[in-house]
Order: C-alpha cells, then structure tokens, then sequence
C-alpha cells in the first residue's frame, strides 16, 4: 500500500484488488512506539475511554450492531453506579480539567458564560480546537454565542421545517446511517453523487443551511446521548464517510462552494471538534487535483482527520465500522429495504424506540434521585421539549411550546423529554395529592370519632333529660 501525504491528511492508494501491503516506510515497532508517546490532545473528546481499554488490553466491543441487550442494570442502580457516570461524563484528564475550569473562569468573570452554554465538554471543545489558547478559545466561544444570537439559532432548531427532505435526499444523497465499532455516529455523504442543478430547484442555500443546523443541534442533543448509552462509553463526536466517486471540477460551481463553505464555517467555529475520522472513498487517479480544491473548505485540525483511500476501500473501512452498518453499494451488508435503500432514512440508536425510552427512563430516574447524570447540562438539554441553547427553549412547558415534528422528527426524543417535563410536574403534583390524602384520611377519621363521641354524649343528654322529667313528674 502506498502512502503520500498532501496538504496534510494521509493519502491512501489501495491495489486494485484490494490486497493492503505494509508501509514501506513503516518500521516493525514503530506503533508500538507511537501508542506510548500519543497525546490524548490529539485524540477525540471519549479518547479517555478509549485509552483505557487499550491500556487494559481488551478486545474491541462492537456497538455497531445497536444491540441494547447488554444493558441489565435498572435505570436507579445505573444512575448510582460509576458507569453511568462514565458513560455521559467520560474519563475526565485532569489537566484538561483545569483548563476547561480557567475558561470557565474567564468567560464568568466577563458575563459571557450563560448557564445554558456551562457545559464541560463543549468548553473542551472550543479549547482543542483552539490548542488550549485560553484566549482564543475564549474569543471564539463568544463568537459562537453571538452567532448563535445574530441568526436565531434557537428559533431555527424549532420551528424551521424542511419539507423538501426527500426530494433533497435524491439529488444528494447524505445523512446518518448507523455507528462505527466504537459506537460513534457514523455520517456518509456521496458528493460526487450532487446534483446541484437540480438541487437548486428544489431548496435554496439558505434553506440547506438552516436544515444543517437542525441536524447539528440533534447529533449534540439527541444522537451523542444515544449512542453513549447505546455503547455503554461516553460519545462525543462522529466518523464520516465521504464518497468522492464522480466528483470532478462541475461539482464544485459557484452555488457549491458557497454552500461547502458555509457549512464548514458553521461546523468549524460553532461546532468544533465533532469529527473523530473522515474517510473519503473512491478516489481515483485524478483526485489528487481535486484534493487541492476540496482541501481548500477544510480547517487544518480537519484535514488531520482525513484519510484517503481508494477504490478498494472495503477491507480498511471495515476497520472502523462494521459491514452491518455499511451500505450494499459500498460493499457493506446493509440495504435498508424496509426504508427503499441506504441514506434514505435517518437510522441509529437515536431513533431505536427502546433505546429512546431507557434514555428518558435514566436521565429521569438519575434526576430524582439527585444524581449529576453528565456533565452539568445535558439532563436540561435533552428535558427541554423545544430551543433556549445548544437548540432547546427555557420553558420546559408542552402547553407553552409549540413542537414541531421537524426539529428532529416526529418520534423524536425531543419529545419524550418534553413529555418528561410535564410528567415530572404531574408527578410532584399527585404525591402532594398523595400527602393531601393521607392528611385528609386523618382528618375524617378525627372526624368519625368525634362524629361517634357526640353521638354518644347525646345519648346521655337524652337519658338524663328522660330522668329529669321523670323526677318532675313524680
């Protein structure tokens, strides 16, 4: 196997039949070497998880068949048990700790940490991307915060509706299709497949954009949870695929670049560090001169992240994700029959109704019980039916939002969480009905006595007034 490297990412050229060979520049120890000196800097957000297990020597677990079997333990024993911490809080580095409480720190002391944005690992975030800059990072959360403000972020997650979904999907084929081996959501977008001529007839750029932040705001809110729990391992970011077969210089007209750049800007600076792997496929001999041009959208940090292979491409991928949740036309073994094909449909733990109830169930068991479930807001996140931040309103009220079924879809766990609020509510509410009960049951029996002891103490008033007139009378 060949290997070259270009603008920054590791190129990959695979044989024509597929074989992998060995680096010619690789040396017998040298991942040895290297495993020993990484920096958990360099890796993804659950890194630490992972780090772990390499350490403990254990073979990989597979999270990608979805299975939820393995999850025994009830929802309060969860919510109580280290794992349940580790699940959504992950292992915490604690230099990265103090880092993260310094960017705390300073954004406080200026006002410009609202509660809803106080979250560990989107502070993280903003520090990796920024190379641990306490400065930059801070400078670039701000800008975050007033983008979000300035395009009514909010307001976009929850009442933008994207009817043209399907007819977008046939002219770009794109979307999120199960998990890797990890546990990872796993994106897959076939660009060389666009059709933005017709596209264009159907949405606008605008529109297009606003739909990605929709789904932005769901892989945070929604998706990562999911798929944490799903793994048993905290998740905070995603692998990609991007399918590059067909691509050439009409891809890339004038309404294309304006659309890849955009979204890299948004996914850049008001979602960074949410991509663990890209991997981009079916790339022939001519790619090489198109890289020059696509590489062109993509943040440096991003283009550490990509690897680029072939055509031949099924035995690397299948590394990283497992075939059940790779498409038939790229070798895999899913065909998604029951939804007309890959791609068609949003699939993954997120959308799996068992899954989704088991979420609710232990977020909310883990909320009654006075338990820190994540880090400090994920729990207010995901039990806000509609947007305030990071996509969800500050009134946890159904009766006072509105929900549409295409903030995230209409069996969304948006909804259940929103149903959680009132259900909540409704349940505080029946045990002061309860206690109300009981004291009123006190009360009545009380009542019943005294009720009997003037029964009682009119009798004897009888008896004695039948005595007086007896005495009067004789």
């Amino acid at each position: 196997m060949k290997l070259w490297k270009k603008n920054g990412p590791q190129m990959v050229a695979t044989s024509g039949d597929g074989a992998d060979s060995k680096r010619k520049d690789s040396k017998p120890n040298a991942g040895r070497q290297q495993r020993k000196t990484i920096s958990l800097r360099s890796l993804p957000l659950e890194a630490h998880w992972h780090v772990l297990e390499l350490q403990k020597k254990k073979k990989p677990t597979f999270a990608s068949k979805m299975s939820f079997r393995s999850l025994h333990k009830s929802p309060t024993k969860i919510a109580k048990s280290d794992t349940f911490r580790t699940i959504f809080q992950g292992v915490r580095d604690p230099e990265e700790l103090k880092q993260v409480q310094s960017l705390r720190d300073l954004l406080a002391s200026t006002g410009q940490l609202p509660e809803k944005h106080d979250d560990y690992h989107t502070l993280l975030r903003f520090l990796r991307m920024r190379d641990f800059d306490l400065a930059k990072a801070s400078t670039m959360f701000v800008n975050m915060l007033k983008w979000r403000e300035d395009n009514k972020v909010d307001v976009i997650a929850r009442e933008f509706e994207f009817e043209e979904y399907d007819a977008v999907q046939r002219c770009y084929p794109r979307g999120y299709h199960g998990v890797d081996n990890v546990g990872r959501p796993l994106y897959i977008e076939r660009i060389g497949s666009i059709d933005f001529d017709t596209l264009l007839t159907v949405t606008t750029v605008d529109r297009f954009v606003k739909h990605h932040i929709v789904e932005q705001e769901k892989t945070l809110n929604l998706r990562y949870p999911a798929c944490s729990l799903a793994a048993k391992r905290h998740i905070a970011s995603i692998t990609a695929i991007l399918d590059v077969e067909g691509l050439g210089v009409k891809n890339f007209s004038k309404p294309a670049r304006e659309i890849f750049t955009e979204i890299q800007k948004i996914d850049s600076n008001y979602y960074p560090e949410t991509l663990n792997q890209l991997y981009i496929i079916n790339a022939g001999p001519g790619f090489k001169a198109l890289w020059k041009i696509l590489s062109a959208f993509l943040e440096p940090r991003t283009l550490s992240k990509v690897q680029v292979l072939g055509t031949s491409f099924i035995s690397k991928l299948s590394e990283a994700v497992d075939l059940s949740n790779i498409p038939e036309f790229f070798g895999g073994k899913c065909k998604c029959v029951e939804y007309g094909g890959c791609l068609r449909k949003d699939k993954g733990p997120w959308t799996d109704p068992e899954i989704k109830s088991k979420l609710l169930e232990v977020f909310y068991k883990a909320q009654n019980l006075g338990d820190e479930p994540t880090d400090e807001n994920i729990f207010k996140e995901l039990s806000k039916s509609q947007v305030t931040s990071d996509g969800r309103p500050l009134s946890n009220s159904l009766a006072t939002t509105p929900k549409t079924k295409n903030y995230i879809g209409i069996d969304s766990l948006e909804q259940y969480m929103g149903t959680a609020s009132v259900a909540k509510h409704l349940a505080q509410k029946i045990s002061e009905l309860e206690e109300w009960l009981v004291g009123t049951n006190e009360i009545l029996q009380t009542l019943f006595t005294k009720q009997h002891q003037l029964a009682d103490n009119i009798e004897e008033l009888k008896n004695l007034t039948e005595q007086q007139l007896r005495v009067s009378d004789a």
